[in-house]
């Protein structure tokens, strides 16, 4: 079993992880998988909160995935142990908790997954660089030509993509119908997924980001995901 969902913002978004809220993981074990598509924030400060609830996380029968979304202290997150993780790159952050790196396709249960985690703050004026807010939080360029290296090699085909924002045009539809229209600028990963999704194969396309659940009407292939638990 393989579900995605939503932000979790360290704890604060955390309840719907719970067994109460997600009674299907009463069936999963540590080969099946719970992803949670950025801003996962329990790499905040490694303190007694977040060490206490990546156990609570490890505790549980399955094992949690998450790509990075624009709340993480990328900093401190770069800081744990790089693996191969199911044939692409991932940081191993608990006994069984794993943060699929960008650029990256991964292979879970017979499926590919290409991961491009980051998106931009659009509270940047209420945090500080450092502490708050990461220069990190959208990728390099080494991570773009990454990115396309891992597409070229897989023929640009995979049966899933998980991103935490959306491309140009699906995130002015989502911002269109959330009355936000100028709180999400287009930057370059929107552009840069914008680009790829014309190129690439793909099944269906899950994202986080806006804080809402929501499919597209323009890409009816594409899901933003927040409180809700999708099984794929």
């Amino acid at each position: 079993m393989i579900l995605v969902t939503g932000d979790i913002h360290g704890c604060s978004d955390i309840g719907k992880l719970s067994a109460k809220a997600n009674p299907a993981q009463k069936l999963m074990s540590k080969d099946d998988f719970l992803i949670i598509a950025g801003d996962f924030g329990l790499v905040w400060n490694n303190d007694a909160e977040d060490l206490w609830w990546r156990k609570w996380l490890d505790m549980k029968p399955y094992t949690t995935l998450f790509i990075d979304g624009n709340h993480e202290n990328f900093d401190l997150l770069e800081t744990f142990e790089e693996v191969e993780f199911c044939g692409g790159k991932a940081h191993r952050i608990g006994n069984s908790i794993y943060h699929l790196k960008r650029g990256e396709m991964f292979e879970l249960q017979g499926k590919k997954f290409f991961t491009m985690g980051g998106a931009e703050s659009h509270d940047k004026e209420f945090r500080e660089i450092g502490s708050s807010l990461w220069e990190q939080e959208l990728p390099s360029e080494t991570e773009y030509a990454h990115a396309l290296e891992t597409l070229d090699k897989n023929g640009w085909k995979t049966d899933y993509i998980l991103t935490h924002c959306a491309p140009s045009s699906v995130q002015h539809e989502i911002a269109g119908k959330l009355g936000l229209e100028n709180e999400y600028p287009d930057n370059k990963l929107n552009e840069f997924l914008e680009d790829i999704g014309q190129k690439i194969e793909y099944k269906f396309w899950f994202a986080g980001h806006y804080h809402t659940d929501m499919a597209s009407e323009i890409e009816p292939r594409f899901n933003v995901l927040f409180n809700s638990i999708v099984e794929i």
